[in-house]
């Protein structure tokens, strides 16, 4: 049978929001995630990190630069007694000064291809998986890929207007979305399952016409 697997953006989602890291000791991982990550690992689902690293394409920093970075990420996890199934990204960007990675890929999300890629290698059951992240293009990937989605609220995400991009769940941190997924998967927990961030709430009560969020539905979505 295959395997369940969680999908973990990088920035904002498992360390702290920094504008183009470049250096391994710029990746700070958020507190209180340990638990969470190890339960949901526990439980049998691979946890498998989705980034996209345009920095690469724009110059700033280097695929070598990037494995060192993945490296410490790795270990600072498996301090916390957590093990990766596997880290994608996508190097592209179409304003890249690097001219090989300088174009629209398949890969980018919201584009779903670096989850397709996983799911191909590590034998992952996409209908079963979830998606965890801090904008509306991870949303969209996820959705796109066929997984339920949760929202990580950093405050910066209008209300999506678009069903593709309605997370089933928003979480106020990474903490809380993996107490989601551990209430919604059985696995003994109660989490709160009906946060919307303030500004999505007053959207709502001026009647502008906009989509719900899904609220757990599956709203699906196809390549």
């Amino acid at each position: 049978m295959k395997r369940r697997a969680v999908f973990l953006d990088r920035d904002g989602t498992l360390v702290y929001p920094r504008h183009y890291p470049s250096h391994p000791e710029e990746l700070c991982l958020y507190e209180h995630i340990g638990p969470g990550l190890r339960r949901l690992q526990k439980a049998g689902f691979r946890l498998v990190v989705i980034t996209n690293q345009a920095g690469i394409a724009r110059g700033y920093f280097t695929e070598d630069d990037l494995r060192l970075m993945h490296e410490y990420l790795s270990d600072e996890l498996a301090r916390l007694g957590v093990r990766l199934d596997g880290i994608y990204y996508c190097p592209h960007h179409p304003d890249g000064v690097v001219p090989e990675l300088a174009f629209r890929c398949r890969c980018r999300k919201p584009a779903p291809g670096m989850l397709l890629a996983a799911a191909a290698d590590l034998d992952i059951d996409l209908a079963r998986s979830w998606l965890v992240g801090d904008i509306l293009n991870d949303v969209e990937a996820g959705k796109r890929a066929g997984c339920r989605s949760i929202l990580v609220d950093l405050g910066t995400e209008a209300y999506p207007t678009r069903r593709l991009r309605c997370p089933d769940f928003v979480a106020r941190d990474t903490a809380h979305a993996l107490r989601i997924i551990g209430t919604v998967e059985h696995l003994g927990l109660s989490a709160d399952l009906t946060y919307r961030p303030p500004t999505w709430e007053t959207v709502q009560a001026s009647g502008v016409s906009a989509l719900a969020v899904s609220g757990g539905r599956r709203d699906g979505g196809s390549v």
